[in-house]
């Protein structure tokens, strides 16, 4: 029986008093998203580090919920790294991903949040997908094995939107980004993902003035880069939409899906050459094929996005060179000195 928990509630779009949750703020994503929250004059942004409130507990969950009454909740936390990462710990990404994501959205239905901006990624979608991926491409083929597990947590997360939008008249919606980099991205070779390692490649080999420099795979899979704060500007402007444009996200017959991208890819080759040449490495690149390439091509459709009003303002070639200046002249990891 439905309890129809937040349906009673009427939709209204974020204002400066508004109580905000971002869980996961310390992310990559998360903190890119509270820092455009507070520019934007938003008063009440509510965060908890993993000590404070570990979201994998689903009564610590209810606790913070039941405490803070946030009004919108972004869900930005989640078990993420690359392929590597993802082939060593599977089981670590689909079980840590399933218990936070499903205690935060229980708790969204149970305590009538008005908005959810539930965070997925583009590898939801399957492994060999038309280009550009649009949203109803969504489980209309097989996945990508190397992170297969933590893409069916992420589905499992639109079904959960989407199935308490039906049952409870909630108003939840997911966002998929594409590859993300910026300011405070993950540069560990063994668990980043390939635009962050190609930066710390690319650095560690000019200091180390190498006359070569390894890119794992062939280089041939094409890939799309947002720049973190353009996703912030994105889910901050859906979070916002006046109720009637809101609504059209949301659908008895459809996923509450929208892709967030860039809207243009390069190989993984072209990406080594970029970030050479914005580093200053002039070294020879050498690639490893005896690594995976993962698929082939992801390339997001953001025709939706863009017909409600937004659109990315960051160029790649740009958004490398900010993330470089916002390192300062020495990069904060571990090898560099």
């Amino acid at each position: 029986m439905s309890t129809n928990a937040a349906a009673g509630q009427p939709d209204e779009p974020m204002h400066a008093a508004s109580r905000v949750f971002v869980a996961g703020h310390r992310g990559l994503v998360g903190s890119a998203i509270t820092r455009r929250l507070v520019n934007a004059g938003y008063r009440h942004v509510l965060t908890r580090s993993r000590a404070e409130l570990d979201l994998r507990v689903r009564e610590a969950v209810r606790r913070f919920f039941h405490a803070e009454r946030p009004e919108y909740v972004v869900l930005a936390a989640a078990r993420v790294g690359g392929i590597q990462a993802n082939n060593a710990n599977p089981a670590d990404f689909i079980t840590e991903n399933l218990l936070l994501q499903t205690a935060v959205i229980d708790a969204c239905r149970e305590f009538a949040v008005t908005r959810l901006l539930f965070l997925g990624s583009s590898c939801i979608y399957p492994r060999l997908c038309s280009q550009p991926i649009r949203e109803e491409y969504l489980l209309s083929g097989p996945l990508e094995p190397t992170n297969r597990p933590y893409a069916v947590a992420k589905i499992a997360g639109i079904e959960q939107c989407w199935a308490n939008n039906r049952q409870h008249g909630t108003r939840f919606v997911a966002a998929m980004p594409t590859n993300l980099y910026g300011p405070g991205d993950n540069f560990d070779l063994q668990n980043s993902h390939v635009l962050p390692a190609l930066l710390r490649k690319a650095l560690l080999a000019k200091d180390a003035g190498a006359a070569q420099m390894e890119v794992w795979g062939t280089g041939t899979p094409r890939r799309e880069f947002l720049y973190v704060d353009d996703l912030a500007e994105a889910c901050v402007f859906l979070l916002e939409l006046p109720p009637e444009r809101y609504a059209t996200l949301l659908s008895a017959e459809d996923p509450p899906l929208i892709n967030i991208g860039a809207g243009e890819d390069l190989s993984i080759r072209e990406l080594a050459e970029l970030v050479c040449r914005i580093v200053g490495y002039n070294g020879r690149l050498t690639f490893d094929a005896s690594r995976p390439d993962g698929t082939p091509r992801k390339l997001l459709d953001i025709r939706r996005i863009r017909a409600l009003g937004w659109q990315p303002r960051i160029s790649l070639d740009d958004g490398i060179r900010r993330t470089c200046a916002a390192m300062g002249d020495r990069f904060a990891f571990p090898g560099r000195v």
